[in-house]
Parts: structure tokens; C-alpha cells; sequence
């Protein structure tokens, strides 16, 4: 229990790779200082992906109360607008209980959101933004044209964004088309961050040879428990097309073979690779957070639990 109520209320933050043992440092945490987790991974939002998003078991969880699991179905969009809307009420109510929160997860962007804020646009529209994303898909001339019509709108965007870079430039156009403003004059207001919290950042940096043959090791076990299993039943569900989750790692390739188009041995080896690419990215990502005291070696040791409780 936290004794101090005012405007600086401690909040930890837990950042890392994939299979750094971030959740075990959180239960560890929670169990010794009354703290309650807070999620802040996009695929352990969901209903149904158990498995392969590395969702903590009930045992796993050792009582420590967990926010933001379970809480949303298959086909549901959860922005990292929603999840800072999601995310500040359980913060509120965790201090109302004086509790420690302790945030934990993986996806950087709505960690950002929540600690930093977004800028003020406008709501997303899945109509508008089919309707540009079919444009980007045209044969020729697609993706170009939704640049080039981007430069005559938001000229400072268009120069900021990648040629490239689709799901960007769909979004610029997004804001623009329905504020009816320069999405760069909009995000020229800034943003409002976090208030009323004083977040303690707590950073993970394992062996990188160990931590490949973590996550291997993970790989593996994922699959011998029931990942394809997993996905074929979220595959088999009329939301299936809509379902974002199926395309995280581990689930995309689970449905490469379940579709015939590549082993089930294939797909072990095709996740593996890519989840060490993922926790490359997250480095990068999480080292870019400013006043994080980074930890060696791996969350669930007892000698690194000991090192940050000091």
C-alpha cells in the first residue's frame, strides 16, 4: 500500500523485450510492495489469445490483481487511444485503493500514448479508411498517388512520412480529410501526458545469446501447447476476417499452416525468427525512453528482483 495520495503517486513501469521476464518481476513487485499490474500488451487485450500472447495463467498471477486481460473481443479495434481511456480509469482506481501500480507488457506505442498522450485528432473511420487502403492497393499508382495527395494537403507530413509507408500515410489523410486541417498543425499543439503520477521506470537487458534461446525455448513451448489449436478456433469464427490478433506473432504463422502453405515445423522455425526480430525492435523502442534504470539479466532471477527492490 502506497501512503503518499498526492499529485506525484509512484507508478511503475516495467519495460523490456518478449521473454525477459517482465510479467515475473511484476507479480514479484505486486506480491511485495501491494501493487496491481496494469497489461499494456495490444494481443493480451483480447478474448480467445491465450497462448500465444504469453497471457500469465491464474496460478501465474499469485493473487496480484491484473487490468486490461480479457477485456476486449476478437473483432474489436482497441486503438492506443482506447487503450489510454482503458488504461487511465484503472489507474485512477488503483490509487483510490492506494495500491501500487505497476505497468507491464510489450506493445511500446501504448505505453507512449498513455505516459506522453496523442494529439487531439479526430475519431477514426473504418469506412474512410477502407476506402484509402483499397486506393494503396491498386496495381499502379496506388500508394503513390495517396503520397503525392498527402503533399498537397499536409505538405510537412507528406515530408515527415515515408513514400512507403502506408498505414502512416492512410492515417494522415485520415486526419486531414476529416478535421479538415494539416495533421502536422494539429500535432504542432502538443500533447498532454500522464498527470498525477510520478512513473518509475524499470528496464530489463538480458544476455542477448540467452535471451535467443529464451524465446526459442518459448517458441517451442507455445506451439506444443496448443497454439495452432488456438488459432484454428479463432479462425473458425465468423469475426475471423476482422480479426487483428491473428496477424501477432505466433498466430500468423500457426495460420500459414494451418492453411497448408507452410509445416507446422516451418512455422515454429518462421515464429522464432521473427520474435527475435520483435524483441530487437523493442530494444530499440524501449531505449529511446528517457530516465529508465536498466537492470542485467532476466526478470523471474531472484538475484535481479533483489537488485530493484534496492
Amino acid at each position: 500500500m502506497v501512503d503518499s495520495v498526492g499529485s506525484d503517486y509512484p507508478l511503475v513501469v516495467i519495460v523490456g523485450p518478449t521473454a525477459s521476464g517482465k510479467s515475473a518481476l511484476a507479480v514479484n513487485l505486486g506480491e511485495c510492495f501491494g501493487g496491481e499490474i496494469v497489461n499494456y500488451d495490444s494481443v493480451q487485450l483480447y478474448r480467445g489469445f491465450d497462448i500465444g500472447s504469453g497471457k500469465p495463467l491464474p496460478h501465474e498471477r499469485r493473487g496480484v490483481p491484473h487490468h486490461l486481460i480479457d477485456v476486449a473481443e476478437p473483432s474489436q479495434v482497441f486503438t492506443a487511444g482506447d487503450y489510454r481511456c482503458a488504461a487511465l480509469k484503472v489507474l485512477d482506481s488503483i490509487r483510490e485503493r492506494r495500491n501500487l501500480p505497476i505497468l507491464v507488457g510489450g506493445t511500446g506505442l501504448y505505453l507512449r500514448a498513455l505516459l506522453l498522450g496523442l494529439f487531439d485528432g479526430p475519431p477514426r473511420s473504418q469506412d474512410l479508411r477502407a476506402r484509402l487502403a483499397a486506393c494503396a492497393d491498386q496495381t499502379r499508382g496506388g500508394r503513390p498517388y495517396l503520397h503525392r495527395l498527402l503533399g498537397r494537403l499536409d505538405p510537412a507530413s507528406a515530408t515527415r512520412i515515408h513514400s512507403r509507408d502506408t498505414q502512416k500515410i492512410i492515417r494522415a489523410l485520415e486526419v486531414c480529410l476529416l478535421a479538415r486541417r494539416p495533421m502536422s498543425t494539429m500535432l504542432a499543439r502538443g500533447r498532454r501526458g500522464l498527470r498525477g503520477f510520478r512513473p518509475i521506470k524499470i528496464g530489463l537487458n538480458p544476455n542477448r545469446a540467452q535471451l535467443r534461446d529464451r524465446i526459442d525455448r518459448r517458441v517451442e513451448q507455445m506451439f506444443a501447447g496448443g497454439l495452432i489449436s488456438e488459432a484454428q478456433a479463432a479462425l473458425a469464427r465468423p469475426e475471423a476476417p476482422d480479426t487483428k490478433a491473428l496477424g501477432a506473432l505466433g498466430y500468423r504463422q500457426a495460420c500459414l499452416a494451418l492453411r497448408g502453405q507452410i509445416s507446422k515445423e516451418e512455422a515454429i522455425r518462421q515464429a522464432q525468427a521473427a520474435t527475435r526480430q520483435y524483441a530487437k525492435r523493442q530494444l530499440t523502442w524501449f531505449r529511446r525512453e528517457s530516465d529508465v534504470v536498466w537492470f542485467t539479466g532476466f526478470g523471474d532471477k531472484p538475484e535481479v528482483q533483489a537488485q530493484v527492490h534496492d
